[in-house]
């Protein structure tokens, strides 16, 4: 369970009141008359309130015209009272077992409600139940009004990523512990997953050990193959810090000498990466940053095996916006956080991706992520 306990630090800087006021003024602007945010990420970024997803409603409610307030299982109201979201001056209203949550909040909204924002993840059958509390009005997806708030981090959410680097930056420098010919897929991920943990996570949100042939499958799942001699292992992994905020790191690795032939693979996806690292500046869009990696992957024979996009944004969800991606006009703006993560993958043989967080900053990047990125040979 995460502990709620409210800190000054988190009180003051990661979640500050400020944040309802601005997407109260971004969801007039879509034309919407209210947000309906359910746990999640889109909740937790407004109010600092980690809320369990249960069959029970939780519901932050943002009017456009009135103040927000949260409606919450009566069980749970000691809980978001406990958060941060208790220190802001939000209304928080229990709600017991034989109330409708659903009808409450229809009865605080005006009358002439003609559209509301849903977050993004609300199940299906609250979104359902919201249609019977609230005939007649039109449902539309909040991340259109949220995403655009989320994606410029503030300083204090840059520190939060930078620790979340830091912390996974430590995993992969102890690689060697555990990374050894005899041993499965599952033993070293098992070992790794504890270190996530043990070096500043409380949740551990991937790990991925593709050794191999298992190398050129990008989502590759953990397997009882065992790791050989000569074997590249692509090794992906992330995690959730206490404060919320995620870490993502890709870093490849061979156990022994590896085919010369994919050295010369690792060759042209280290030089593509940094050169997008390098890149990454305010005013580039994000599919230029993206075309940046594939022309050099392409030009040396490979572009048919990057098989997806540069990347993806980071924050309070391992993937979020901004998506680095062909064709994408977005300009890059400071602030914006993503992951740099070019991959080159030959179908049965063997690939590799390298993966950095960056937060564009106004002249330039920050990488938050630290290791070395060559090739590492493990005896």
């Amino acid at each position: 369970m995460h502990d709620q306990t409210r800190t000054a630090e988190s009180d003051q800087d990661l979640w500050p009141a400020g944040r309802l006021h601005n997407a109260r003024e971004a969801a007039a602007r879509a034309g919407l008359d209210a947000l309906l945010i359910s746990p999640g990420a889109d909740l937790r970024y407004l109010t600092g309130y980690d809320a369990k997803p249960l069959e029970r409603l939780t519901c932050l409610v943002v009017p456009v015209d009135g103040p927000p307030f949260l409606v919450v299982p009566a069980l749970e109201e000691s809980a978001a009272q406990a958060s941060p979201a208790g220190g802001l001056g939000l209304e928080i209203t229990g709600w017991s077992e034989t109330d409708d949550p659903y009808a409450i909040i229809a009865a605080r909204l005006p009358s002439r409600t003609a559209r509301v924002g849903v977050d993004n993840h609300m199940w299906a059958e609250k979104t359902t139940a919201f249609r019977t509390a609230l005939p007649g009005t039109r449902q539309e997806l909040a991340g259109s009004v949220l995403n655009e708030l989320r994606m410029r981090k503030t300083p204090p959410e840059v520190t939060a990523l930078r620790r979340a680097g830091t912390a996974i930056d430590r995993v992969h420098a102890r690689m060697g512990e555990w990374l050894r010919a005899g041993r499965t897929e599952r033993e070293v991920g098992r070992d790794i997953a504890e270190a996530i943990l043990a070096e500043g996570h409380v949740r551990v949100d991937f790990v991925i050990v593709g050794s191999g042939p298992h190398s050129a499958s990008p989502h590759h799942e953990l397997s009882d193959r065992v790791i050989r001699p000569g074997d590249p292992v692509v090794v992906d992994i992330g995690g959730t810090t206490r404060d919320g905020y995620c870490s993502d790191s890709t870093r490849v690795y061979a156990i022994g000498e590896p085919p010369e032939e994919f050295r010369r693979l690792h060759d042209v996806l280290l030089r593509a990466q940094t050169a997008q690292t390098k890149a990454v500046r305010p005013g580039l869009t994000a599919g230029q940053l993206d075309a940046i990696g594939r022309d050099i992957i392409t030009d040396a024979g490979y572009g048919a095996f990057f098989i997806h996009r540069t990347g993806h944004g980071i924050g309070l969800e391992s993937h979020e916006e901004p998506y680095i991606v062909s064709g994408s006009a977005l300009p890059l703006e400071p602030g914006m956080a993503f992951s740099v993560e070019p991959g080159i993958y030959l179908p049965d043989r063997y690939g590799a991706r390298i993966e950095d967080i960056v937060i564009c900053t106004e002249d330039g990047a920050e990488r938050l992520n630290l290791t070395g990125r060559d090739l590492v040979v493990i005896p």
